[in-house]
């Protein structure tokens, strides 16, 4: 039925380490003070997150309200830092 599995002791090549910039989905349940919004997503993503929040004892939509507040605060901190780079690079010019 299946094939026995033969390792090798052969190089990997070149590897590199991708950070993990999305929190895990434990760091998700802590409240914050939110606007109500419409938004569909989809299935796939509601049921993820339905099950997550079971393991977690906590609601799905707390959860990606988190999710989406860590994804914003990253990719603002990320802007921030390019735009005083290119104020550093554009004095040195001047």
């Amino acid at each position: 039925m299946s094939k026995k599995i033969t390792y090798t002791d052969e190089p990997l090549g070149d590897l590199k380490v991708v950070p993990d910039v999305l929190p895990r989905p434990e760091d998700l349940v802590f409240r914050d003070e939110g606007i109500k919004v419409t938004i569909a997503l989809s299935k796939r993503s509601v049921e993820f997150f339905k099950g997550e929040a079971r393991k977690h004892h906590t609601q799905y939509q707390r959860m990606i309200r988190r999710l989406l507040d860590a994804y914003a605060e990253h990719h603002k901190r990320s802007d921030t830092a390019r735009l005083s780079r290119k104020r550093q690079k554009l004095a040195r010019v001047s």
